[in-house]
């Protein structure tokens, strides 16, 4: 299986001391969809943020231009990755043929998603009500379309033309990007015509929720499975354990939403079964993703003690620790429990501090080209040395 680790620059021939200068076409060459993983870790520091139980004055203006930011990264992201298929059409096909790098294609559109559901949340704030339903209703209906494809595509790929050889995290990406349409779309029932689209919506969220949480308890016994039997991954794979965080919290945080704006909308007795369904199935689900944290946290600790360098894969440590910090937010207001509040905060806590390492070891990576460089090819064989013999 191919490593998800930044590839190493390729060995070129200079004269000694000299740089060779980097192309623009040869950089955006080997950006892959992992990439969008960054504007998903950005967007939900904004999200969860803003759902803090705390007072901290300037907190949600903070949030705010982190979402400004996650916006702009998103733009930057779709116009490159836009250059990388029309230029390298060669190379956008060898990522789909790569069962490392497939699954990845579901982080676009929860992108999408996150950055056009911080728009209800944080962003109306700048851009105005509006405005922000305006660019959720897009994000939110493009990020879906891109989410139920790589849910039925990547899966499609994975069993017709991959060559698979171990289970891995990554393989929940695909199938969790429906959870998130799920979780995100609440926000707009609220703006539809009251009546059938309030409803349709609000079930259609339901019914996402039901493929996505399906996909995924299909998936998750193949990961540990794998883990059990086959020992832990690659050291810049290890990261990747904290993506099974990521259905656990978003579908808590989906359960909440749908408790939050179901009064209304659906007949009364429907409307208190999701309020109940909230608690029932959030507490549990949320202990287990606790459960989790700490086996991937006691992983990761290992995996660096062994050596384990920075990747792109850092970028597993934010989105799926801020689903579960609006989980544990959601499950805070329909508890009414101070240990859901400070769990929220101290997931946060962790939350920034993985956005600031992720964030400013990817800048330093962009800056210096070596994030974006080719992999680097076998090296030539040297000749032999011949010993003369007088």
């Amino acid at each position: 299986m191919a490593s998800l680790a930044p590839p190493r620059p390729a060995l070129r021939a200079t004269t000694p001391g000299a740089r060779p200068a980097a192309s623009p076409a040869r950089s955006v060459r080997h950006l892959g969809p992992n990439w969008y993983a960054s504007v998903m870790g950005t967007a939900i520091v904004a999200n969860a943020g803003a759902g803090l139980p705390l007072g901290l004055p300037g907190l949600r203006t903070a949030c705010a231009a982190v979402w400004a930011l996650s916006l702009a990264m998103l733009l930057a992201l779709v116009a490159a990755r836009a250059v990388h298929w029309i230029r390298h059409r060669d190379q956008a096909r060898a990522h789909l043929l790569d069962p490392a790098v497939a699954p990845f294609y579901g982080c676009l559109s929860m992108a999408l998603l996150a950055v056009g559901g911080g728009a209800m949340i944080v962003g109306r704030d700048w851009i105005g009500l509006p405005a922000a339903v305006a660019l959720d209703t897009v994000l939110f209906t493009v990020g879906t379309i891109v989410g139920l494809a790589a849910a039925v595509g990547v899966p499609y790929l994975m069993v017709v033309h991959h060559k698979i050889e171990h289970a891995s995290p990554v393989w929940l990406l695909p199938v969790v990007a429906p959870m998130v349409s799920a979780a995100l779309g609440p926000l707009l029932v609220p703006h539809l015509p009251a009546g059938q689209a309030q409803e349709t919506l609000l079930l259609a969220c339901w019914a996402m929720f039901g493929v996505s949480l399906l996909a995924t308890l299909v998936m998750l016994p193949l990961v540990f499975g794998r883990l059990v039997t086959g020992g832990p991954p690659p050291l810049a794979l290890t990261p990747t354990l904290f993506l099974v965080l990521g259905p656990l919290g978003q579908s808590t945080t989906a359960a909440n939403k749908f408790a939050d704006v179901a009064p209304g909308v659906l007949p009364a007795p429907y409307a208190h079964g999701f309020a109940s369904f909230a608690v029932l199935y959030g507490v549990p689900v949320m202990g287990f993703a606790l459960l989790w944290l700490a086996l991937a946290a006691a992983m990761v600790l290992r995996a660096h003690r062994r050596g384990m360098g920075f990747a792109m894969t850092f970028w597993a440590f934010t989105f799926p620790v801020g689903t579960c910090v609006t989980g544990a937010e959601g499950l805070a207001q329909h508890t009414g429990l101070a240990a859901f509040r400070w769990l929220a905060i101290g997931l946060y806590a962790l939350l920034v501090a993985a956005w600031l390492v992720a964030g400013s070891r990817t800048l330093r990576g962009l800056v210096s080209g070596e994030l974006l460089a080719g992999p680097a090819p076998a090296p030539a064989a040297l000749p032999r040395a011949t010993a003369r013999t007088r």
